[in-house]
C-alpha cells in the first residue's frame, strides 16, 4: 500500500483533492491516506521514509517553506489542476452579535469581501474555519458550503464562492525531472494551443 500524507482533518479540502487524485490514478484501494496538522511534520515524515508522498495546494501559505525548505530531501513528482469543495462567506445568525471577525484560510482572503470586519484571523484550515464559526470563534467566515447546510440554524449564507480550481504538488523522495521540464504534450490545454494556432490571424 501506498502512504499519502495530506492536510487533514477527514474532509478538508486536502483530502477531498487528494481522493480525486487517488481515483484518477485507480489508486483509491492501494493507498493509505494520512492527516497531519502540518506540512513541516508531514515533510520531516516523508524525508524519513514513513510515507511514500505528500499532496499540497500550491497556494498554501506553507508551500515556498516546503519547496524550499526541504529543497535536497523532497521533490515535486507531479502537479495538477482541480476544484475545491465548494466554498461560502457565511455569517452567524445570532442577531445580538456585533460583527467584528471573520476567519479565514489565508490562502481564500481574497475569494470574498471582507471589509465589514475589522479583524480577520487565519486559520490552518478551511474546515478549522467551520469549526470556529460553530463555536463562536468569529461571526463570519470563509468555509465549506456545506456546513451552512448541516447548521441553516447558526449559519447563513452572504455570498456563495463556489468551487476554486487551484494547483496541487505531490512530493516524493525521488526527483523525476532529470533537469527538464516534464509537460504533458496531450493535456487539455495543449489541445488549445494546437487549435489556437490552426486558426487564421
Amino acid at each position: 500500500m501506498l502512504r499519502f500524507l495530506t492536510l487533514g482533518p477527514r474532509g478538508s479540502n486536502h483530502d477531498f483533492v487528494l481522493q480525486r487524485y487517488l481515483q484518477a490514478h485507480g489508486l483509491a484501494g492501494s493507498a493509505i491516506v494520512v492527516w497531519i496538522d502540518d506540512f513541516h511534520h508531514g515533510a520531516r515524515e516523508l524525508a524519513a521514509g514513513r510515507a511514500d508522498y505528500m499532496l499540497q495546494c500550491a497556494v498554501h501559505p506553507d508551500a515556498p517553506d516546503i519547496t524550499g525548505g526541504y529543497r535536497k530531501s523532497l521533490f515535486v513528482v507531479d502537479a495538477f489542476i482541480s476544484p475545491s469543495r465548494p466554498m461560502a462567506l457565511l455569517r452567524a445568525r445570532a442577531a445580538d452579535r456585533p460583527q467584528r471577525r471573520v476567519g479565514v484560510q489565508p490562502a481564500t482572503r481574497r475569494y470574498a469581501d471582507l471589509s465589514p470586519w475589522p479583524v480577520v484571523i487565519e486559520e490552518p484550515t478551511v474546515s478549522a474555519v467551520g469549526e470556529g464559526l460553530l463555536a463562536g470563534s468569529y461571526e463570519a467566515g470563509i468555509a465549506f458550503a456545506s456546513v451552512a447546510d448541516e447548521h441553516p440554524e447558526a449559519l447563513e449564507v452572504v455570498e456563495h464562492i463556489g468551487a476554486v480550481c487551484d494547483a496541487w504538488m505531490v512530493f516524493g523522495r525521488q526527483p523525476l525531472d532529470e533537469g527538464r521540464a516534464i509537460v504533458w504534450k496531450a493535456s487539455p490545454v495543449a489541445r488549445q494551443y494546437a487549435a489556437a494556432l490552426r486558426r487564421p490571424r
